[in-house]
C-alpha cells in the first residue's frame, strides 16, 4: 500500500480511523485467496497465516518495552508523550559514501510508505500482529551508498535523560545501540518503521523512526534513530554488553534456544489466554533461513 505524506493530502480525503480498522477486519476475514489477488505483494507477502489477527491498537500503544521509559509495560505510554521528535535529525557515519546529518524529511521524504503486517516477539515471551507504516530498510542503505568495506549496520538511539527518564539510571549503559550484519540490513523484510495502524509512530512505539527486524526478538529493534553507522567490524550491541549470557549479537527467534531463566518454546499472543509455539524465524523461516545457512545457531544466539 502506498502512502501519500500526511500534509500532501486533503483533509476530505482522510478515511475515519474506525473505518481504516473496519476495513481491516473485513480484509483479513475475506480469506486467503481474495487477500492474495486484491493486495499488493509486499503485504500480502507479509500475511502468513490465517490465525494472525491484528492486535488491536490500543494495546499496540499502551503495551511496549522502552527501558529509556522505565522498565514495565505501561510508563513509556504513560511517560513518552513529551519527547519532542520535531525537527529530527539522523547522523550517517562510517564506511559510507554519503556521510553527514540528514534533517528527518530529507531521509524519509524519498522512500514511499507501505504498510506491512508482521508479527512481532518478544523475549519475554509476548507477541503482536502488527500493521507496521514504513519503508524497506535497504532502500535507504542503498541510497547512502556503503563501501565495500561495510559488514554490519548499527543504530544509535536518543540519549537525553531530561526527556527520557529511564536513563537517568544504570539499568542500561546507554545510549541504547543495535546493529545488523549487512546482509540481514538488505533483506526485503527489514523495516524502517514511520508509522502504525495508518498513523505517525506514536512516541511510545519509538517516534520518529524505528527498526523492525520481524524474525528476531523485539528488542533489535531500536526506537528513536539518531545515528546509523557502516561498519567492518562486528559492532557491540546494548544488551549483549550489559548480559552477554543471555542475549547474543543475533537475537533470531528460536524455540530450540532458551533463554537462560525462561523456555522460549511457548509464546502468549497479546489478548489470547493460551499460549502458542513459537514458530523458528518468527514464522519467516521460509525467507530468512538461508542467512544462517551453516551457522551453529545455538552458539550464535
Amino acid at each position: 500500500m502506498l502512502i501519500r505524506r500526511g500534509g500532501e493530502i486533503p483533509a476530505s480525503e482522510i478515511t475515519p480511523y474506525q473505518h481504516y480498522l473496519d476495513r481491516r477486519s473485513f480484509m483479513l476475514a475475506a480469506g486467503t485467496l481474495a487477500l492474495g489477488a486484491a493486495l499488493p505483494r509486499p503485504l500480502w507477502a507479509s500475511l502468513r497465516r490465517d490465525d494472525d489477527k491484528l492486535t488491536p491498537y490500543k494495546d499496540v500503544v499502551g503495551y511496549n518495552n522502552y527501558y529509556e521509559f522505565g522498565t514495565d509495560k505501561s510508563s513509556p505510554a504513560r511517560l513518552a508523550g513529551g519527547l519532542k521528535t520535531t525537527p529530527w535529525t539522523v547522523e550517517v557515519v562510517g564506511e559510507v559514501k554519503r556521510p553527514g546529518t540528514y534533517a528527518y524529511d530529507d531521509l524519509v521524504r524519498p522512500h514511499l510508505a507501505e504498510e506491512r503486517v508482521y508479527r512481532h516477539r518478544c523475549v519475554e515471551g509476548w507477541s503482536m500482529v502488527v500493521p507496521w507504516m514504513g519503508f524497506p530498510l535497504s532502500d535507504l542503505v542503498r541510497r547512502l551508498e556503503p563501501t565495500s568495506k561495510a559488514k554490519f549496520v548499527e543504530f544509535t538511539t536518543l540519549n537525553d535523560p531530561a526527556q527520557m527518564p529511564g536513563q537517568r539510571s544504570n539499568i542500561l549503559p546507554w545510549p541504547y545501540v543495535e546493529a545488523l550484519r549487512m546482509d540481514e540490513a538488505l533483506h526485503p523484510l527489514t523495516l524502517m518503521v514511520t508509522g502504525v495502524y495508518g498513523k505517525p509512530l506514536p512516541n511510545q512505539n519509538g517516534a520518529p523512526l524505528r527498526l523492525i527486524v520481524p524474525w528476531k526478538y523485539g528488542f533489535k529493534g531500536g526506537k528513536a534513530i539518531v545515528r546509523i553507522r557502516f561498519t567492518e567490524m562486528q559492532p557491540r550491541t546494548t544488551w549483549n554488553i550489559a548480559i552477554p549470557s543471555e542475549y547474543g549479537f543475533y537475537a533470531n527467534v528460536n524455540p530450540q534456544v532458551d533463554h537462560p531463566r525462561w523456555s522460549q518454546a511457548k509464546e502468549r499472543r497479546i489478548g489470547e489466554f493460551f499460549k502458542r509455539d513459537t514458530l523458528m524465524f518468527n514464522g519467516y523461516g521460509d525467507q530468512v533461513a538461508s542467512l544462517y545457512a551453516g551457522m551453529n545457531l545455538r552458539t550464535n544466539y
